[in-house]
């Protein structure tokens, strides 16, 4: 295993990665015998900056910086300011890059470079091998482990039956011994007088014929030590040891506890320290163009003719930009250029532009059918843009809504994504922007006149769908358009809402909104005489 994931490298700081026991490396990684190992630089913070202190096998500290260099060059890394080669015979590999500034997330840039350069490099692993019923074939790593461990038992048990096969040999050849030495006289008579010594002593003693070799095969000098205490001696250890190999052999615990005590033993004497450790992090991903986007304030306008285009700055008059005869402006966002715009059609889907990709306000934009797929004789209804968990209210004539994240609206392909479900013969009301306050609360006014106050937070948060009631329509009513949503207002403690009727407006405090407050779902309260025929309701300029 080593030999195999010896090289898999990753931050030692800062990290949040889990480490990961060989165990499991073997269940998630080698499943299939033939894969990757993927193997990541060492890197760590010093004074801010990041020092990359170690770099994966065959991996060239030069190649690496001109990776980095040209990203720098082709402003595809704004956040790194600095990039240095400060490696010496001391310090073999040290690859300095500076941040812009201390606000820079460190993970987030070190995972764009990790993907984007050979700091993190896969290696192919195939575990090709011949197996223990020798025939090839591809091994995962558990199995090849398996195949090793039932290998290693094999060999420990043959070592094991050897010896034990030695040891008996040797306590046999012991009992002949110690016949002969209480027998010493009568052997040295029977092996000078005797023509066939082997045979006699046999037959006298009851011994083997390994046993008669063994006495016969001692030198004359060596009778004189057999003393019967050095014997017993040496039968009662070897008695031990077949004893102890003889209950090893006979219990398979026992055999894995003396394979598991080699090992140690073995790292223990031979064994070092991993040069890189085996950890679970998260896969390395490049900034998308969106993030390596600077955020720049930006106006984005839609006309009425649904040509779309981008200034920058907030402070764009957008009806005061030059149009298309027979075009005029319809309806503006402010965002920034490294967000998405979404646009809202009549049919109730959501379309997904890249701000910064926008034909600029110096021009008159460009059609956004020429960018986007709406269904034929589609209108564009709304215009958004912010940040992902920015919230709008989405509604429908019919008055029903709900709110959703602007992280749901964006849409990856040309046809853009249904969002809206609109009850037969409804239309979409425009987006309402829900700003970040607590307390927020709905108006919601229909052509009869009718308006009702309820708090935000009865109204459900979808990712798509028709929505919950907002204010009570007859479905008959609403279906032949006698009677629909015209003003969706969200607004909070101190604003004013004003009710738009023609040239006419009604201006209401939170105070004076009682008479409206209710239950989402209700009819609400006719507004006073002069008042009733909405065209939309706003916040009051303070």
């Amino acid at each position: 295993m080593d030999a195999l994931c010896g090289h898999i490298q990753a931050p030692d700081f800062p990290t949040d990665a889990e480490i990961i026991t060989p165990a499991e490396e073997i269940r998630n990684i080698y499943r299939s015998g033939r894969g990757s190992v993927r193997m990541r630089a060492a890197w760590r913070t010093e004074d801010g900056a990041v020092v990359l202190h170690a770099l994966p096998f065959q991996v060239s500290g030069s190649k690496v910086l001109e990776q980095i260099a040209a990203q720098m060059q082709a402003k595809k890394l704004p956040m790194v300011s600095d990039l240095r080669d400060e490696s010496d015979h001391e310090h073999p590999t040290r690859l300095v890059i500076v941040p812009r500034s201390n606000r820079v997330d460190l993970d987030a840039m070190m995972s764009h470079i990790f993907a984007t350069t050979d700091l993190e490099r896969s290696y192919r692993v195939n575990l090709n091998v011949i197996g223990m019923n020798g025939r090839p074939g591809v091994r995962s790593l558990d199995q090849l482990l398996r195949d090793w461990i039932k290998f290693r038992r094999l060999t420990v048990r043959r070592r094991l039956e050897y010896r034990l096969e030695k040891v008996l040999k040797r306590l046999h050849i012991l009992e002949g011994y110690l016949v002969a030495y209480l027998n010493l006289d009568e052997v040295i008579r029977i092996i000078r007088e005797e023509d066939a010594p082997k045979q006699e002593l046999m037959a006298r003693f009851t011994l083997s014929e390994i046993q008669a070799d063994a006495i016969l095969d001692l030198k004359l000098r060596n009778l004189a030590k057999l003393e019967e205490m050095k014997i017993r001696g040496e039968q009662s250890e070897l008695n031990s040891e077949r004893d102890s190999l003889q209950t090893t052999l006979g219990s398979e615990d026992l055999m894995t506890q003396l394979i598991r005590g080699e090992l140690v033993a073995i790292v223990s004497e031979y064994g070092d320290e991993r040069r890189s450790r085996l950890v679970r992090v998260e896969e390395a991903k490049a900034f998308s163009e969106l993030e390596l986007t600077s955020a720049d304030p930006m106006t984005v306008v839609v006309s009425e003719k649904g040509w779309i285009r981008a200034a920058k700055g907030h402070d764009i008059d957008p009806e005061s930009l030059n149009y298309k005869s027979g075009d005029a402006y319809k309806f503006a966002a402010l965002g920034r250029s490294n967000q998405t715009t979404v646009v809202f059609d009549s049919t109730g889907r959501a379309y997904s532009l890249p701000t910064h990709q926008l034909p600029s306000a110096r021009g008159q934009g460009e059609p956004l059918t020429g960018r986007i797929s709406p269904p034929s004789g589609a209108t564009f209804e709304g215009l958004m843009t912010g940040a992902e968990n920015q919230k709008f209210l989405l509604a429908s004539d019919a008055g029903y809504g709900f709110v959703a994240k602007f992280g749901s609206l964006v849409a990856k392909n040309k046809a853009g994504k249904a969002v809206l479900s609109l009850p037969k013969g409804a239309q979409v009301i425009p987006p309402v922007t829900v700003l970040d306050r607590d307390n927020l609360l709905v108006a919601a006014a229909t052509s009869e006149g009718r308006l009702l106050v309820f708090p935000l937070a009865d109204l459900p948060e979808l990712a798509k769908g028709k929505g919950n009631k907002i204010i009570g329509i007859p479905s008959a009513r609403a279906q032949a358009r006698e009677e629909i949503l015209v003003g969706l207002l969200v607004f909070g403690d101190g604003d004013v809402v004003q009710v738009n009727s023609g040239r006419q407006h009604l201006k209401l405090k939170l105070s004076d909104l009682e008479n409206y407050r209710g239950e989402r779902g209700r009819r609400g309260n006719r507004l006073p005489k002069g008042f009733q025929k909405v065209s939309g309701l706003t916040i009051a300029a303070p």
